[in-house]
């Protein structure tokens, strides 16, 4: 007789407690291969394909697409070994020697396995297979599969809520869940059920607890303030969540000091010019500023090691990195993402550029993995495409610099005594004060600029 066997959103790694169904791969009645993706799902860091590590026939799925799961929660359950009827013959590979799996979580780690071609099970020889199983299973609905069974929420009383981050999300807008109708099976109450009631607050016309009352200072004495006064609410999760948690953080742990210089951008430009029309037809890809920034920044940390370092707090020591492996800002349509070239400081120019291409490709399509978006050890942020000359960066904990960059433009310039219009950029660092001093900050952001103004100081570091 075939088992069934759950499987749970994995731990994604990185402190992610949470992901979003994107997209569902496959449907209840589908015959899946061992690592075979089943799911998409958004975490606070990047888009990834979850594969099931077990190789049978889909009884039923567990979320909605949009619908926010923690790690632990069930995904989908699989009926694993063979059986007479429909489901003999058509678990193929391991799944049908039993429970084996391969343990995988994430496409990409550990052995894969290809992809097999989606068959479908008659739903009768899914209900025979869920029978005998060690683990309950619903029969399976006709769209999304079965609902878990509502449990009572005791925060706020009888109210039938599934999801704790339903719960979480009625606590943290004041809604209290026994006033709502839940439009899910027998009342359950929905995450959709808790946005639309956050949704009509705001217009006034949800049923709330009793509006707050704020007190006057004049002496009219106090003034009722409707929910709709305080403005709309955003809840602060998915990447904008991860990336306010982060900074805030920075912020509380990082006493950071900022020093700026503006330097003549013209013999980089010229030098990018020439590298970019030397070549003929057979040169590589185009070299971009930013990757000659990047280049710049190694040689730079080479000469200054203290701000490739990061604080462990609890030993009370600056630890001081080997290797530099380089984030960028990137803005996407999900918000601010952070991707990593790794070993920075063994790659020239034009590999910096080739890899920073990569990664804003797959940050623009939403590819990027939790690999890519970690373990970084300096950043550069170019916030000169946003059309403004400075900045005061933020670090990007658990770092201890961070480089930005403002637009380059002509203005009047003295060079060589007489006055020009020439390219001219701004660079600022902000850097965490326990590692260094400013002699030491002024002196990286000093020889930034000078290789700006001079491309030809890197030579001696080429």
């Amino acid at each position: 007789m075939p088992q069934v066997l759950e499987f749970k959103l994995p731990d994604l790694g990185e402190g992610l407690t949470e992901a979003e169904i994107v997209r569902w791969l496959v449907e209840v009645g589908d015959v899946v291969a061992i690592d075979q993706p089943v799911v998409e799902v958004e975490t606070a860091k990047a888009m990834v394909e979850v594969p099931c590590p077990y190789g049978g026939v889909v009884t039923a799925r567990f979320g909605d697409e949009g619908t926010e799961l923690p790690v632990g929660a069930p995904l989908l359950t699989v009926a694993v070994g063979s059986t007479e009827g429909d489901l003999s013959g058509d678990l193929s590979g391991k799944g049908a020697a039993g429970a084996e799996s391969s343990g995988n979580v994430l496409v990409g780690y550990g052995t894969g396995a290809p992809a097999a071609r989606r068959r479908r099970v008659r739903p009768e020889a899914i209900a025979a297979a869920a029978e005998p199983g060690p683990v309950p299973v619903m029969a399976p609905a006709p769209a999304q599969g079965p609902v878990p069974a509502p449990v009572p929420d005791e925060a706020s009383g009888p109210g039938a809520v599934v999801s704790p981050l339903v719960r979480r999300l009625a606590r943290q807008h004041d809604l209290d869940l026994r006033q709502l109708t839940g439009s899910g099976r027998d009342g359950l109450i929905l995450r959709s059920d808790v946005e639309s009631a956050i949704r009509a607050a705001a217009n006034g016309t949800a049923v709330a607890p009793p509006a707050p009352v704020r007190v006057s200072p004049s002496a009219s004495g106090p003034a009722p303030v409707s929910a709709s006064a305080a403005g709309e609410r955003i809840p602060l999760r998915g990447v904008r969540g991860a990336v306010a948690d982060k900074l805030a953080r920075s912020r509380r742990e990082i006493p950071d000091a900022t020093c700026w210089v503006d330097a003549d951008a013209t013999e980089l430009m010229a030098a990018r010019a020439a590298m970019n029309g030397a070549g003929g037809p057979t040169a590589g890809p185009k070299v971009s500023v930013l990757a000659l920034l990047a280049r710049v920044c190694t040689a730079a940390l080479a000469r200054f090691p203290e701000l490739n370092s990061t604080v462990d707090l609890e030993a009370r020591e600056i630890v001081r990195l080997p290797a530099v492996h380089l984030g960028f800002a990137a803005q996407t349509e999900r918000g601010l993402v952070v991707p990593v070239v790794r070993d920075a400081q063994s790659r020239n120019a034009e590999s910096i550029g080739a890899e920073i291409g990569r990664l804003t490709e797959a940050a623009r399509t939403g590819t990027l993995t939790p690999a890519d978006l970690t373990g970084g050890t300096f950043t550069l942020n170019n916030y000169g495409v946003f059309g403004v000359d400075g900045s005061t960066p933020i670090i990007n904990h658990p770092e201890a610099a961070m480089l930005g960059v403002g637009r380059i433009v002509p203005k009047p310039w003295v060079h060589r005594g007489e006055l020009a219009v020439r390219q001219v950029v701004q660079l600022s660092l902000t850097f965490d004060h326990r590692v260094c001093d400013g002699g030491t900050a002024g002196g990286f952001l000093r020889y930034v600029a000078d290789c700006v103004e001079q491309p030809a100081l890197l030579l001696r570091t080429l």
